[in-house]
């Protein structure tokens, strides 16, 4: 199958063959098509099936027709996170280039004024995150009335996040009829809630975990002590044919301390965390994806829909609370047909953290062992033996230094032999016992001479 056979536009077929794909994956072969025959969908996906561009594509064609009205976006894409909204915009840049489309990124860490401009003169899509989208319709700014077609991507990340109330007010401020299409990598309880009140007679589309079946990648867990986890992450980096990386911590605190650690053992990493304004956030990836930093530390803000191509490593610094979290991080590797590898550290109290991850892949994952390295390891030297060595022989030398001279000094005089000396009790006692006794009180020491001072 090819994308012609999904009854995409020609204008959009150049520019999927200008981004040089030209098969569809699974997700985008079942979804395109009843997307076009504007039917609501339901699309159980992980990150990295190619499930963006199973929406993004057909909602180009679909809003290609149309008219744009100022404050009233023709269609809305909720994202929770800025970097997954910039994505998704990133998208619509490249397939939509053939297409006089207006589009409009809302997220929260940047002026309004751009996004109010945009607004104002008109949107055909609007990429938002829930804040910054109910910020804006709280103060009047836009309204949602003209909005025929919504997207609710990462769904279980947004419950995660505590979106989902957010979202059924912003559903509620919707027209009735539109399309609606939900997607997620899991679907927990509250999501089909979500999807059976919002969804009508929607078409389900499931495609297998990419944690469970991509044989790309290559995972392991490392048994490790806490306070052991930095020497066995440098020693990895420096072992494991590492070309980049993604390191992930469960800990804002921890990516900003591993970091530090990486840096200041020569190695070239950055961070990536929540506590970032978006602009210190959207620098650090570029300064990844150009190759200026190879290694990236971040939080689970980077975990989900991140698109880096080549990322051959990702190390679980800490064991993810989620599992859901493990089959997003480990699929930032192994993308696109590219092999990649990935570790998670186990310490002592995240035994019952990775029997649920296993629990959802459905598969024991190997304890990472020695003939898992991938570059050959020496024999060990005695190196520990020579250092010692080194450092004995300048002592042994200054010691020799020192006991020639004293050698080569006049003999002592002999001492008396022990028998031969005094005994004890012979010595001459030297207390003050020679003079009268003295009354109990008195001084019986030496007599200070100021003593014999008299005063007239």
């Amino acid at each position: 199958m090819t994308f012609a056979d999904l009854g995409l536009s020609p204008e959009l077929l150049k520019a999927v063959e200008a981004a040089g794909y030209t098969e569809p994956t699974p997700i985008q072969a079942q979804a395109i098509p009843p997307v076009l025959m504007m039917k609501d969908i339901i699309g159980i996906a992980q990150t990295g099936t190619g499930k963006t561009a199973s929406f993004v594509l057909p909602m180009i064609d679909i809003m290609s027709h149309g008219r744009r009205r100022a404050l009233m976006p023709r269609s809305l894409i909720l994202e929770p996170t800025r970097e997954l909204a910039a994505q998704v915009a990133e998208n619509f840049e490249k397939y939509g280039k053939n297409h006089d489309l207006k589009m409009a990124l809302l997220i929260g860490g940047v002026q309004m004024g751009d996004q109010l401009k945009a607004l104002n003169e008109g949107v055909d899509i609007l990429i938002a995150t829930p804040g910054r989208l109910m910020d804006l319709f709280e103060r009047g700014k836009i309204l949602l009335t003209g909005c025929e077609l919504l997207v609710i991507d990462e769904a279980d990340r947004m419950l995660d996040m505590g979106f989902i109330p957010d979202i059924e007010f912003i559903c509620s401020k919707l027209p009735e009829t539109r399309q609606t299409m939900l997607f997620s990598a899991t679907m927990p309880k509250p999501i089909e809630n979500l999807a059976k009140k919002f969804l009508t007679n929607p078409k389900r589309i499931e495609v297998s975990r990419a944690a469970s079946t991509n044989e790309n990648i290559t995972a392991f867990k490392v048994p490790v002590k806490s306070r052991a986890k930095r020497e066995t992450l440098r020693w990895l980096l420096k072992n494991d044919l590492v070309e980049t990386a993604i390191i992930f911590a469960n800990r804002k605190t921890t990516v900003r301390e591993v970091n530090k650690s990486l840096q200041s053992h020569g190695f070239r990493s950055s961070e990536i965390h929540g506590d970032m304004d978006q602009a210190s956030r959207i620098k650090e990836l570029d300064r990844f994806k150009s190759g200026e930093v190879n290694i990236l530390v971040a939080s689970d803000v980077a975990a989900r829909g991140l698109d880096i191509k080549g990322v051959s490593h990702v190390f679980n610094f800490d064991t993810p609370w989620h599992p859901d979290d493990y089959v997003h991080r480990i699929g930032r590797t192994g993308r696109a047909g590219a092999k990649g590898r990935a570790f998670t550290f186990v310490a002592e109290d995240d035994a019952e953290a990775i029997e649920n991850v296993e629990k959802l892949t459905k598969a024991t994952i190997p304890v990472f062992g020695k003939k898992d390295v991938r570059v050959e390891l020496k024999a060990p030297e005695p190196q520990e033996e020579r250092e010692e060595q080194a450092e004995r022989a300048p002592r042994r030398e200054r010691e020799e230094q020192t006991e020639r001279p004293r050698r080569e000094r006049e003999p002592r005089a002999e001492r008396a032999p022990r028998a031969e000396r005094p005994r004890r009790d012979d010595r001459p006692r030297r207390d003050h016992d020679d003079g009268p006794p003295l009354q109990p009180g008195e001084w019986n020491g030496p007599r200070p001479s100021f003593l014999d001072v008299g005063f007239g």
